[in-house]
């Protein structure tokens, strides 16, 4: 007597696109090593192949014209820019992380997600590992575990460690923005309330990580979100979050004073400016003065540190400090810019800046557009509030950081929930129409 498999059922099935995108998050909630490719990149490819597969299957086109040129566009500097390393290692190094996090895994989340409820899936896992990392964090803070500030082992960093004390924010922030989106949407009651009662959560990690990069581009990607999703829901979601930060904050002191101190210090930045600050001004003036020298195809892909010495000012201390959260005291060279459109402007020229900050652009566009047409009445308000806010929240923290580390993964699938939304060629009745022909219920129906 044989055993037969029986069939997957048709939404486990119609799932497995979305829970193969999950996966990428969810391993980032895992410890992490601070070298080499992690288990979160390695999944990342197998992604992508795994939508390789299925496109080979079911003999469908790639992407739609639209689709192809926009995330194709950034090919065009990177390929000249990898030409010009100097060295084919880091030439070839640099390529696969660019292609990785602004092209190919994006192209794969676009073409893997098939519906909202997907898009939906893939937003839950950002804010549930912003919870999780959020949690390590807070549990740092609290047992002086976690990266040295100010002498103390207090600033959360989550798993990812000191080495990368922008990872945790990072993926909190994201979740964040993630749970505002939902929570101002048209979906259920229940998962409104959810999704509020998770961003308010999140502030707390998010204070804790010290990051006055991420505390301003949240803080403006939120204030967007909620002027695009209306005065009302606005008014309710502002509430709730003020009424959040200051129980958190303000009623059980948690790190008042060195959050004050850390909020003050953003107005400083010009009359008195800390160390990080002085390496960060001074690290942007060395970009621009090696892109003057290069103006059109830039020094090379992994070239700034390379030109970094011949062009920084002695304020530019010797690297970074880091200690605490389980590792032992060193310094970090500093081989970034720590702004993403300088590190581009000077390693790929005005042709490698033009042609990546072009598809973003294009990405934010057709995203708006989209999200003012279904804001009235128009199904899916929570996926475009998700979507323009991850893109707004990115391009506004590439102002005080660039790509690197194990969270760049996660950029990578941001990226591809903004091209869902922004450029999946899918009819607004029809995506969430199960193949058995039983439509959903109505957005505007649940919500209620």
């Amino acid at each position: 007597m044989s055993l037969a498999l029986a069939p997957l059922p048709h939404r486990v099935a119609a799932s497995a696109p979305a829970l193969a995108v999950m996966a990428v998050p969810a391993v980032l909630a895992l410890p992490l090593t601070p070298d080499g490719a992690g288990p979160a990149d390695v999944l990342s490819g197998l992604v992508v192949v795994y939508c390789v597969i299925r496109l080979l299957r079911e003999r469908r086109r790639p992407l739609t014209p639209t689709a192809a040129l926009v995330l194709g566009l950034p090919v065009v500097g990177l390929a000249l820019a990898a030409m010009g390393a100097f060295s084919s290692q880091a030439g070839l190094t640099g390529l696969g992380r660019y292609l990785q996090t602004f092209v190919l895994v994006p192209a794969a989340v676009l073409l893997l997600l098939r519906d909202r409820a997907g898009f939906r899936m893939v937003a839950w896992s950002f804010v549930g590992l912003g919870l999780c990392q959020g949690a390590v964090g807070v549990h740092q803070f609290v047992t002086r575990t976690g990266a040295s500030y100010q002498g103390e082992n207090i600033r959360a960093v989550g798993t990812f460690g000191p080495h990368d004390v922008m990872g945790m924010a990072t993926t909190v922030s994201l979740g964040l923005v993630c749970a505002v989106g939902i929570a101002l949407g048209r979906v259920p009651v229940r998962q409104r309330i959810l999704a509020a009662g998770c961003a308010s959560v999140l502030l707390l990690p998010l204070a804790l990580s010290f990051s006055r990069g991420a505390w301003i581009a949240t803080v403006l990607t939120c204030t967007v979100q909620l002027v695009l999703a209306g005065l009302r829901r606005a008014l309710k979601v502002a509430g709730a979050a003020v009424a959040a930060g200051v129980i958190l904050v303000g009623g059980f002191g948690v790190g008042s004073a060195l959050l004050q101190q850390r909020i003050d210090s953003i107005a400083q930045v010009t009359e008195a400016p800390d160390q990080s600050v002085v390496d960060r001004y001074t690290l942007w003036a060395a970009a621009t003065d090696i892109w003057r020298l290069h103006p059109l195809t830039g020094v090379g892909l992994k070239g700034f540190p390379e030109y970094r010495d011949g062009h920084a000012t002695l304020a530019l201390s010797s690297g970074s400090e880091t200690d605490g959260a389980g590792v032992a005291y060193q310094r970090q060279p500093l081989l970034s810019p720590h702004n993403m459109y300088l590190l581009v402007l000077s390693e790929q020229g005005l042709i490698g800046l033009l042609a990546l900050a072009g598809g973003w652009l294009a990405l934010l566009v057709c995203g708006v557009r989209r999200l003012l047409r279904v804001r009235d009445r128009g199904p899916g308000l929570d996926c475009g509030l998700v979507a323009c806010g991850l893109l707004l929240w990115l391009l506004t923290d590439f102002v005080y950081g660039d790509i690197g580390g194990p969270a760049t993964v996660l950029i990578a699938v941001a990226m591809g929930l903004v091209a869902w939304w922004a450029l999946a060629g899918h009819g607004e009745a029809p995506a969430d129409v199960p193949r058995g022909g039983v439509r959903e219920p109505a957005e505007e129906a649940l919500a209620r």
